[in-house]
């Protein structure tokens, strides 16, 4: 007698180990470990970004910035507080999307490629919202605790 996995217990045997679930964390923050290293590599940039999106004072917010991309991520990858780096995330990318993808203002091809990122963006939001609940989910009431 053959014994045949359903569709849903295959997927859950193929996507449950341990290097899966980091790896898709990973790539969840890989933007956010890019756009860190980025701006703490060229300083500079960082500070004319800020200028580009007409935030002041500029140096505070670069430096600001570099440190809720590079140390929300780490929380998301090490799981410690994982909940709250994915929302801190979630909460900078939902601000940064509405300031750097106003499709609405746009005409032609810039409000079709800046609608694109808008909603690009707002998926991430989503997607890290879910990780928050899903580690908020997993701490079960026990999470009440000071430390995770």
């Amino acid at each position: 007698m053959t014994h045949t996995l359903s569709p849903t217990a295959l997927a859950r045997r193929l996507l449950s180990p341990a290097p899966i679930r980091f790896l898709a964390l990973l790539a969840l923050c890989a933007a956010y470990i890019q756009g860190g290293l980025n701006k703490a590599l060229d300083f500079p940039a960082a500070i004319g970004e800020m200028n580009h999106f007409g935030l002041a004072p500029a140096a505070p917010l670069a430096v600001a910035v570099i440190v809720l991309e590079l140390g929300a991520s780490l929380m998301i990858l090490t799981g410690f507080y994982r909940w709250l780096g994915a929302l801190g995330l979630a909460g900078f990318t939902l601000i940064a999307t509405f300031l750097a993808n106003r499709f609405w203002e746009l005409a032609g091809p810039e409000r079709f490629f800046a609608a694109n990122s808008f909603f690009e963006h707002v998926g991430l939001v989503g997607a890290l919202v879910l990780v928050a609940w899903y580690d908020l989910r997993e701490r079960g009431p026990a999470s009440e605790r000071l430390l995770p």
